[in-house]
């Protein structure tokens, strides 16, 4: 199975084309350019050194959040357009469990994956992996720090990820002092997204591009400000 993997959810925006369990190739970029500018652009790239059409993918994976709400919104669009023109399906991946799957081992390990929300919150879970699988332990949404560290268990290791961590490392250092683990893992994940996404599409779980939808936790400014 050959599958496209798209993340446009931080500035970290990162493509990926995956052949089964193989990443042929990723292309992985951290800027202040918008994603608009930069996403075909890196798509085409990614094709042509591989020597690939669009037409020859057997699906696609992309993240539908939680994230940038405008970096979500240029990700599902472009990669819809994609699977309507080809009848292909899409498998939604959170960006906060592909975040996690990179840590997945040793089994048993409690990962927190976070994400900088803006407005001095943080997009985050706690994630627990046994046999393989990812289990919530406290569900994926949008918290301030104080709140969401409050929720971890005392007494657990557990490894952060994400650019979330900026905004809390003191704290989460002073909580949790040695059980508190801090990854320097990258922060793209494209392939990861790609490989949970393979296993989604493998049992059929895709949806249509009339069915994705974005992966949002609160509403945007621009809503908030309509709502005033």
């Amino acid at each position: 199975m050959r599958i496209l993997a798209v993340d446009t959810t931080t500035p970290s925006g990162s493509v990926a084309v995956l052949e089964d369990d193989c990443l042929l190739a990723e292309i992985a970029v951290e800027s202040r350019s918008t994603h608009s500018t930069r996403l075909l652009a890196a798509i085409n790239l990614l094709l042509s050194s591989l020597h690939l059409d669009i037409r020859e993918m057997d699906g696609y994976a992309v993240t539908p959040g939680p994230g940038s709400f405008t970096g979500i919104r240029i990700g599902l669009s472009t990669v819809k357009s994609f699977a309507f023109a080809s009848g292909k399906p899409i498998a939604p991946v959170s960006s906060l469990h592909a975040l996690a799957w990179k840590i997945r081992e040793p089994a048993g390990r409690l990962v927190a994956p976070m994400l900088d929300a803006k407005k001095g919150e943080i997009y985050a879970a706690l994630v627990e992996f046994r046999k393989g699988r990812a289990f919530e332990k406290i569900g994926q949404g949008a918290y301030a720090p104080d709140q969401f560290l409050a929720r971890l268990p005392a007494g657990r290791d557990v490894v952060f990820i994400g650019n979330g961590i900026d905004l809390c490392r003191v704290k989460i250092a002073d909580r949790f002092k040695a059980k508190a683990f801090f990854s320097d893992r990258s922060p793209f994940i494209a392939y990861e997204v790609g490989r949970l996404g393979r296993d989604l599409l493998k049992k059929g779980k895709g949806v249509s591009s009339l069915e994705l939808e974005p992966l949002y936790f609160r509403k945007s400014q621009a809503e908030d400000r309509h709502k005033r």
